[in-house]
This record gives structure tokens, C-alpha cells and sequence, in this order.
């Protein structure tokens, strides 16, 4: 049983505990039935290799009470403050214990919360395009999991997370989350003469795999997508910068791509307030190679973004994030 799983492990206990007494009378959960579920799948992008999964394990976690009263809370406890920056609720990752259940756990709440997501989305007047697009990258986190771990599930239900609660919108080539400057970039912001400071609304700017080459064009066209968007949808607050915490901006790959290529023309977009002085590897190797556990000898170079990794690796240096931002 899914729950006799989570309460085994110690810290799953506590959030379980914590969103018991958030919620102890949480509404029902609208899952959809086994009939119409595959054409939500389907319409979330979801790839039709797993739907029969999926419309199985629907069905066992229905059979189950216990776990269905959990859904309800975590629907319930998602949608409570939908729209609102940073009050998101953070699913934790189930372990392996909790079996294929556990792992599509957190997929079955955000398709239970689909109801009150598209309702938040028709009140702010999203377009519906810009809505399915947005709420598609679940499926493409499907395939994020099946390609690292095989099968499916969410190996960051955190991340769509903010899809789902209104903070994230896909415009284009790029996303963009509704966020608030932090400290030390606000201190940059307002020491360039901007009218900003700490806590003032931003947008952060996200880069996801499987959508096409980071072409100038390409973000160009998203970022007038975002300008208008945001003006439109969210006139409460000004969102006149962007920002952005990648490895694709530390400085480093400028020794081994070109001054042409599409990252360093996206890193010139940047102002660079700040480079993190902790290495992390495995960012670079799973964003371009699918799974941060490849061993460095059995990683390939066929194009220059692998060749950069794989080569700065092998002379043994490390990869940082960077921390930039640049006026809307």
C-alpha cells in the first residue's frame, strides 16, 4: 500500500503529518474515470506509449481509499493559493519503495487539478494555446523520466508544479515564471539606475530540451511574446526585467564556443551579477546528455556543446551556474 510506503520513511511521515493538519477535510478529488482519462493524457502531451500505464495504475490508486484521501489533500492543498507567486505547494519525490504508483503519484494530482487550473487561467484570460502549451510540458517531463529512469512518472514534481499553479507560462522557445527579484540581483538592478529593487516582480527565464535550437530569433520572438503577455494577463504587476540561473551562463563556455553560437549570444543578453563558486557537473551532463550518471569516459562528442562539457571535464575543470538579468 502506497501510504504504508511513506509513512516507513521519516521525512515522508512529517509531510504527511504537516499536510494532514493543513488539510483534514479535504474536497474530493475529480480524477477523471478510466474512459476520458487517456484523451487528458493525450492532450497533456503525454506519450502514448504510457497511456495503458497509466489508465491501470489510475485504477489502482481509486481502488485504494487511503491513497485517494491523500490526493485530495495534495489537490486540495495545491489549489489553494492558485496564482499566487511562491505559495505553491512542493511535491516531495516518492522513493522507490512506493513502486510505478509512487512515481506517477504527483502526474495523477496535477491532472486532478486541471479543473481549477483552467479556471485561473480563463479568469487572468489566457489564451487557450498559450495554456496548452504550458500545461503540455508535463508530457515532456514524461519523457524527461522515461528517458533517465524508463517508464513512466515526474522525476521534478516540484518543477511542474509551478506550471500548474499559474506561476510558469511556455511563450515560444522560452518560459517564463512570474518571480521576485532576489537580494543581491536587485541591488544590481537598482544600482544600474532601474526603478527596481529586492523583491520587486521579475520574470525568470527558463530554457527546456526537446524544443529546437536557442536561435536569437527564437528568443527574440519569445520575449516579445512575454512582454505582451504579461502586460495583458498580469497588469498588476511590472514585470521590466528578466532573469535568469543557468549553466548556460557560466563564462567558461566562451572558451570553447563561438562568439556566433546561439549560447553565448543568449549569455550577451545578460548582465552577469553572479557566478555560483560551487561546481555542479551534473547539470550540464543530464541537460545535454539526458542522465547525470553517464560515466565521463562513456560520454559522446558529436556536436560543440558536447565536445565543451565533455572536454572541460576531462581536463579536469567543473561546470558553475550563473546568475544574470537584462531590462525588458
Amino acid at each position: 500500500m502506497l501510504l504504508k510506503a511513506l509513512r516507513a520513511d521519516a521525512r515522508l511521515a512529517e509531510w504527511l503529518r504537516d499536510l494532514e493538519s493543513e488539510c483534514p477535510a479535504p474536497r474530493e478529488a475529480a480524477l477523471p474515470d478510466a474512459d476520458t482519462l487517456p484523451d487528458v493524457l493525450l492532450d497533456l502531451s503525454v506519450p502514448h506509449e504510457h497511456i495503458n500505464e497509466l489508465v491501470a495504475l489510475r485504477d489502482r490508486l481509486a481502488a485504494d481509499p487511503e491513497a485517494m484521501t491523500l490526493l485530495a489533500r495534495c489537490v486540495t492543498r495545491f489549489v489553494r493559493d492558485m496564482g499566487e507567486i511562491g505559495k505553491g505547494w512542493e511535491p516531495p519525490a516518492f522513493p522507490a519503495t512506493t513502486g510505478a504508483l509512487g512515481r506517477c503519484f504527483h502526474l495523477y494530482v496535477f491532472v486532478a487539478a486541471l479543473p481549477h487550473v483552467r479556471a485561473h487561467h480563463r479568469e487572468r484570460g489566457v489564451p487557450e494555446d498559450v495554456s496548452r502549451r504550458t500545461l503540455a510540458d508535463l508530457g515532456r517531463h514524461v519523457s524527461v523520466h522515461h528517458r533517465r529512469a524508463g517508464g513512466p512518472g515526474l522525476l521534478f514534481p516540484w518543477w511542474i508544479a509551478l506550471h500548474f499553479h499559474g506561476e510558469l507560462f511556455q511563450l515560444g522557445r522560452l518560459q517564463f515564471q512570474r518571480a521576485l527579484l532576489g537580494r543581491r540581483t536587485g541591488r544590481a538592478v537598482a544600482a544600474a539606475g532601474l526603478d527596481l529593487g529586492p523583491g520587486d516582480p521579475c520574470l525568470s527565464l527558463h530554457i527546456t530540451d526537446f524544443r529546437g535550437p536557442l536561435s536569437p530569433s527564437a528568443c527574440d520572438r519569445s520575449l516579445a511574446l512575454a512582454r505582451e503577455f504579461f502586460a495583458r494577463h498580469y497588469p498588476d504587476e511590472r514585470h521590466e526585467v528578466a532573469v535568469c540561473n543557468s549553466w548556460l551562463l557560466d563564462p567558461q563556455l566562451k572558451r570553447y564556443l563561438p562568439a556566433d553560437s546561439n549560447i553565448i549570444r543568449f549569455q550577451d543578453r545578460f548582465d552577469i551579477d553572479r557566478e555560483e563558486t560551487s561546481p555542479d557537473d551534473s547539470v550540464p551532463v543530464g541537460f545535454v546528455f539526458g542522465d547525470p550518471e553517464i560515466p565521463l569516459d562513456e560520454l559522446p562528442r558529436r556536436n560543440s556543446v558536447e565536445r565543451a562539457v565533455v572536454d572541460h571535464l576531462r581536463a579536469g575543470g567543473h561546470w558553475y551556474g550563473g546568475r544574470g538579468w537584462f531590462a525588458l
